[in-house]
């Protein structure tokens, strides 16, 4: 378990909800949970091999009315202790890059106005950011009432509005400051 990737564990998670092909996977990362994670085709399907050859997914033919077979990962017992093994260990964190905050930093260099309008373009997209998450929020009661992981889902979504509301006032804050700044460089010019 030791060496276990994200990835892998993140696929053994979706499989937990249900049995799924490479296609369903990444089509539930894009429904659920891509606002803090992503996975690739690129990494799933190899993922999906390695935990195969380890016994911690079995894939089977899904046979489905005038059409092909196509195939699906399940969970085996072995994989579903896995996943909780993981569920239980310390998260990694993974390194921070932000390149906005790396154009700030360096920001004497260029026109105030230019970190201006990259904090607006920034700000904006944290107002769609609790947009998105208040009709994710709605849909997920409408859709998934009396779900068994549904205070686990509010709990990750939470978490994202918590974030943007931050950041969006952090926005707030530096345009401020920003704009402060500008106003007692243009009076040691004058002075």
């Amino acid at each position: 378990m030791a060496g276990r990737k994200s990835s892998e564990c993140a696929i053994l998670g979706l499989l937990s909800l249900r049995p799924m092909s490479g296609y369903d996977i990444r089509k539930t990362v894009q429904e659920s949970i891509r606002y803090f994670w992503s996975e690739s085709y690129g990494q799933i399907y190899p993922a999906l091999k390695r935990l195969e050859a380890q016994k911690l997914v079995e894939r089977a033919r899904e046979t489905r009315k005038g059409r092909a077979g196509r195939q699906v990962y399940a969970l085996t017992r072995a994989g579903r202790r896995e996943l909780q093994e993981w569920l239980t260990r310390q998260p990694q964190m993974q390194p921070f890059r932000n390149e906005l905050l790396l154009k700030l930093f360096f920001g004497r260099l260029v026109p105030r106005e230019a970190c201006q309008e990259h904090l607006r373009d920034f700000r904006q997209r944290q107002e769609e950011f609790l947009r998105t998450y208040g009709q994710v929020e709605r849909w997920l009661h409408t859709e998934h009432e009396g779900h068994p992981d549904l205070p686990f889902w509010l709990m990750t979504l939470s978490y994202g509005v918590h974030q943007a509301r931050a950041l969006r006032d952090w926005c707030d804050e530096t345009l401020a400051a920003l704009e402060k700044s500008g106003k007692v460089r243009n009076k040691r010019k004058r002075g």
